[in-house]
C-alpha cells in the first residue's frame, strides 16, 4: 500500500464486480482522469463507419463511452448496474454479420483467448465493419514503466495470445496488443484473412502515468490536462507511447 493508492480501491479484490464500479466513480470524479477517457472515446468515434448503429462495447462497465455514444450496446464478463448486456468476448451471442463496429478501451489484454476473439469479431461484423480499441502498447519507455510501476503482467515475449486461468481483471497481460498488431502481425494477417489492420496510433507517453489511472491519486488536477497533453504531443510517440489506438476493417465478404 502506498500514499498514492485511491482510498476508494484499498483493500477491494480486482475481480469483485464492486471495484468495477468503484472504478467507474473515479473516473467520473477525477477531473483529469475524465477529460482523458473523454479524449479516448472521441478518438474511437472518430474511426467509426459513417452510418454506424450497431455498435457493440465490450468491458463497458467502469467507462462512460454510453454519454458520448448513445446507441452503443455496452457489455460486461458479470451483471453490473448500468450495463446493457453479459457477453463473452470469445463467444458473443450476436448473430453473423449484425455488427457495425465493436470497440473496447483497455480491454483486450484482458481477454483470456485473443485469437478465439478476432474469429467472433469476423463472424459478427458487417463487411466494412470496424474493431476500434485503445489500448498498452509497448515502447521502450511504456515497457520500463509497465514492467515497474504497473500491477498487471506484461510479458512481451509470451508464447501465445492466451492468458492463464484467473479472473475477469487480475488475468492480464499488457503486452497482448503489441504481440498481436504488431509482434506477430504476420500470424494475425494468415490467421484473419478477413480482416485488416487500417492504422495504429501510438499515444499519449504521460497523460495517462499523472492521471493515476483508477487505482492512484491524480498527480495533476483536471485543469492541467490541455498542457499535459500539448506538451506530449512534441514528444516522439512512437518511442515513447503508452497506448495506441488501433483500427481494423472487416473486408467485404
Amino acid at each position: 500500500m502506498s500514499i498514492l493508492d485511491h482510498p476508494l480501491t484499498r483493500g477491494i479484490d480486482l475481480d469483485d464486480p464492486r471495484n468495477t464500479l468503484l472504478r467507474r466513480r473515479i473516473i467520473r470524479e477525477k477531473r483529469f482522469l475524465k477529460r482523458l477517457y473523454d479524449e479516448w472515446y472521441a478518438l474511437i468515434c472518430s474511426r467509426l463507419p459513417a452510418s454506424c448503429e450497431a455498435v457493440l462495447e465490450i468491458g463497458s462497465g467502469a467507462g462512460h463511452l454510453d454519454e458520448m455514444l448513445p446507441q452503443v450496446i455496452t457489455s460486461e464478463v458479470f451483471p453490473l448496474e448500468g450495463v446493457d448486456r453479459v457477453e463473452d468476448a470469445t463467444a458473443l451471442t450476436f448473430a453473423d454479420e449484425s455488427l457495425d463496429a465493436i470497440v473496447m478501451t483497455d480491454v483486450l489484454h484482458h481477454i483470456p483467448d485473443v485469437a478465439q476473439f478476432l474469429r467472433e469479431a469476423s463472424r459478427t461484423l458487417r463487411s466494412g465493419g470496424r474493431l476500434v480499441m485503445i489500448e498498452p502498447w509497448r515502447t521502450p519507455w511504456s515497457d520500463w514503466v509497465y514492467r515497474n510501476l504497473h500491477h498487471e503482467p506484461f510479458r512481451p515475449d509470451a508464447d501465445e495470445w492466451k492468458l492463464p486461468p484467473g479472473g475477469p481483471l487480475s488475468m492480464a497481460n499488457g503486452a497482448l496488443p503489441w504481440m498481436v498488431f504488431s509482434r506477430d502481425r504476420r500470424l494475425f494477417e494468415a490467421q484473419n484473412p478477413e480482416l485488416a489492420i487500417a492504422s495504429i496510433e501510438p499515444l499519449m507517453p504521460v497523460a495517462y502515468l499523472v492521471s493515476g489511472g483508477v487505482s492512484m491519486r491524480s498527480l495533476l488536477p483536471g485543469s492541467a490536462y490541455p498542457f499535459v497533453r500539448a506538451a506530449e504531443r512534441r514528444v516522439l510517440r512512437e518511442k515513447g507511447a503508452m497506448f495506441a489506438l488501433i483500427e481494423v476493417h472487416r473486408l467485404p465478404r
